[in-house]
Order: structure tokens, then C-alpha cells, then sequence
């Protein structure tokens, strides 16, 4: 039985603030974890953990602010015409969001950071996004989409649409919800990312099993001084980091 991403993690030295802030870009709601040190983002009508259709994001205090490089994942924002992305864009930078400068060039989709300065993108509309909710895909950055395929092909329950030495695409078995994207890129990670992805077993799944089934593809643990938690945290074999979570 494979894993299924059900959150976006993203480190802050604030995250109450950067909550309230992807909460209001995503027309969300804010749940508060019960450490106190994390605030949970996900669709308004109450809490549903893991939400059956939407990624949610969970922003964790950190010590460190982000430095100056760019982070290898990032959150692209759906539209439905040229006017919403333009309002989206106005909405988002009177929330606090920055432009952001990545090497992009003249694209017709605009960059930007949140108020601790991870970057996203509001995309222009793309038929493809036009059911995905406000999350249009979790995107990143690698060096061989085609490898990426396969570790996450077999990490994850989710379909495979596209592989390509460029770009390799999946989303949810039942074709709902955002998508997860692998994009070739020249640079080469150099540092912790402070956005990641969690994984979560399928009810009656076995955590330690296939954290083990991981290690068996590739992942290799990782020790960021977590201590004794209840999730696991791994790289891929790019050196992403990403968690599996134990059912709660």
C-alpha cells in the first residue's frame, strides 16, 4: 500500500502570520495545531484531516529565517481568466506578498514570495488547473524528472499523466485536487528547503513499513534534530526532504 501527500510544509519564523497569509491567498481557514508551534491551513467548513480532495499546508516554527536561495518547492496558484489573475495578484501583495525574481524572464505568469520570502507563482488560466481549487500544483525543482518519476511513482498511490527529460506530472488516483510537479532544472540543491511535502499512510497502512518500502527505493534518512517524533523524515534520492506522518 502506497502513500498519499497530504500537506505542504512550509518553515517560518512567524507561522501564525505566514498562516493567516496563505489562509487569506487560498480563501481558506486557520486550524492551530495543538503543539502550539504549527498553524494548519486548509478549506473553510471545518477541520477534515487529511482533507479528501485538497492539499493542505501546515507552517512550523522554525529558529532561522530563509536565506537568499530560492526554494527547490514552491506552490503555483490557479486562475480562471486574465482579470482574476490580475486582482489575484493585487489581493496577494496587499496581503504582504513581494516580487520575486528568479531568473523567470518575460513568462505570462507572475512570481512572487510570501511575507518570509518563499516563492510562488499565480499562474495565468490553464484548462488544465480548472478544477484543481486554489492550489494548482506543488512544484519542484530536480535534475531528472524521469528518476523523480520512478522513486515518486512508487512512493506514492498517485497516477502518472507525464514524463519527459523535462518534466514529469502526477495527481490523485481519483484525478482530483492539485497536482504534484517535477521540472528539470540547471541549478543543484544547496541547502535545507523550507517548504516539503508530507506523506501519510492510507488508513490501516503500516508506517514503519513503508518508511522501510522508501528506504528500499532510495530515501535515505534524515536527521534535522527532530528527536523522538511520530513521523519519519527522509530525502528522495535528489536529497528532497520530505516527512511520513504517523495516523493520528
Amino acid at each position: 500500500m502506497a502513500l498519499r501527500p497530504v500537506q505542504v510544509n512550509i518553515k517560518a519564523l512567524d507561522h501564525s502570520a505566514v498562516g493567516r497569509f496563505w489562509a487569506e491567498a487560498l480563501g481558506w481557514s486557520v486550524y492551530r495545531g495543538g503543539s502550539g508551534e504549527t498553524t494548519y491551513v486548509g478549506p473553510a467548513g471545518g477541520l477534515v484531516w487529511p482533507d479528501p480532495v485538497a492539499v493542505g499546508v501546515d507552517v512550523v516554527a522554525v529558529p532561522d529565517p530563509k536565506t537568499q536561495t530560492k526554494n527547490r518547492v514552491h506552490i503555483d496558484l490557479a486562475t480562471t481568466s486574465a482579470a482574476h489573475q490580475t486582482e489575484l495578484v493585487a489581493y496577494l501583495r496587499a496581503l504582504g506578498a513581494t516580487p520575486a525574481h528568479v531568473g523567470q524572464g518575460d513568462v505570462p505568469w507572475t512570481v512572487l514570495a510570501d511575507p518570509e520570502g518563499n516563492e510562488f507563482c499565480v499562474l495565468e488560466p490553464r484548462e488544465v488547473y480548472r478544477d484543481t481549487g486554489p492550489i494548482a500544483a506543488v512544484v519542484v525543482d530536480c535534475a531528472d524528472p524521469r528518476a523523480m518519476a520512478h522513486f515518486w511513482g512508487e512512493a506514492m498511490d498517485w497516477a502518472l499523466h507525464e514524463v519527459s527529460d523535462d518534466h514529469a506530472v502526477f495527481r490523485s488516483a481519483e484525478d482530483v485536487g492539485p497536482y504534484l510537479e517535477f521540472l528539470r532544472t540547471p541549478d543543484v540543491k544547496t541547502v535545507p528547503d523550507r517548504v516539503h511535502l508530507d506523506l501519510l499512510p492510507h488508513p490501516g497502512g503500516d508506517t514503519a513499513a513503508e518508511v522501510n518500502r522508501l528506504r528500499a527505493l532510495g530515501a535515505i534518512d534524515l536527521d534535522l534534530g527532530q528527536g523522538d517524533v511520530a513521523w519519519t523524515c527522509l530525502t528522495d534520492p535528489e536529497g528532497h526532504e520530505f516527512c511520513v506522518l504517523a495516523p493520528s
